[in-house]
């Protein structure tokens, strides 16, 4: 992580991490999963003295999206997602933001393809489709940093539930599978809630593996 400084701020009803991934050669800086209060998140970026270019979201529940558009706005930035994603992005009544803070409509500006590879930031990231907690649900892998940011697809000894519409307890085992079985045991795990973790930690311990 030489030239990644990464801070979070726990934000919204359900505590999601949102979380600041700054280039320290550059200044610029990716936001992941902006859940609200985007007033916090300004202050995250200035005290960070970032310069955010963009906007990743690991999935489309309104404890991950309710900001994003004043952030959008805000530094005229892109919003990234993965491609399976869109409709629950785009109708509050799947992503629960009609429920829960007035309805939110998303439309994200680069849609990815599973294992797509983008540069953003200085840094190079790989989009992992993860389905399971929702049909979109993805991972953005940092191979260079050794750094996986998991959404609410794996958590610290446990996954995302799948309860809500469009979720699969077998496809997000599945997906749990495709990330312990393909990534490096000492990849520095950051979901949506809650504490970091490894992948090799969750490999021996989760027990959904």
């Amino acid at each position: 992580m030489a030239k990644l400084e990464l801070q979070k701020c726990i934000l919204g009803s359900v505590f999601t991490n949102c979380y600041f991934l700054k280039n320290k050669e550059t200044g610029e800086m990716l936001i992941i999963d902006p859940a609200d209060c985007a007033d916090k998140i300004a202050q995250k970026v200035m005290d960070m003295g970032g310069k955010p270019v963009g906007i990743l979201l690991t999935h489309g529940h309104f404890d991950h999206i309710m900001a994003v558009e004043r952030v959008k706005e805000q530094y005229g930035i892109p919003v990234y997602a993965c491609r399976a994603e869109a409709q629950m992005l785009k109708e509050p009544s799947m992503n629960m933001s009609a429920y829960y803070g007035g309805g939110c409509s998303i439309t994200p500006d680069i849609l990815l393809d599973d294992l797509q590879v983008f540069e953003a930031a200085g840094f190079s990231l790989r989009m992992i489709h993860t389905p399971g907690h929702t049909p979109g649900s993805c991972c953005y892998y940092l191979k260079d940093e050794g750094a996986l940011f998991s959404g609410d697809t794996l958590f610290y000894g446990s996954v995302g539930r799948t309860d809500f519409p469009g979720g699969s307890t077998a496809e997000i085992v599945r997906s749990l599978h495709k990330l312990v079985d393909s990534l490096p045991e000492d990849t520095e795990v950051y979901p949506g809630h809650d504490a970091s973790t490894t992948i090799g930690y969750e490999k021996r311990y989760n027990p959904f593996v």
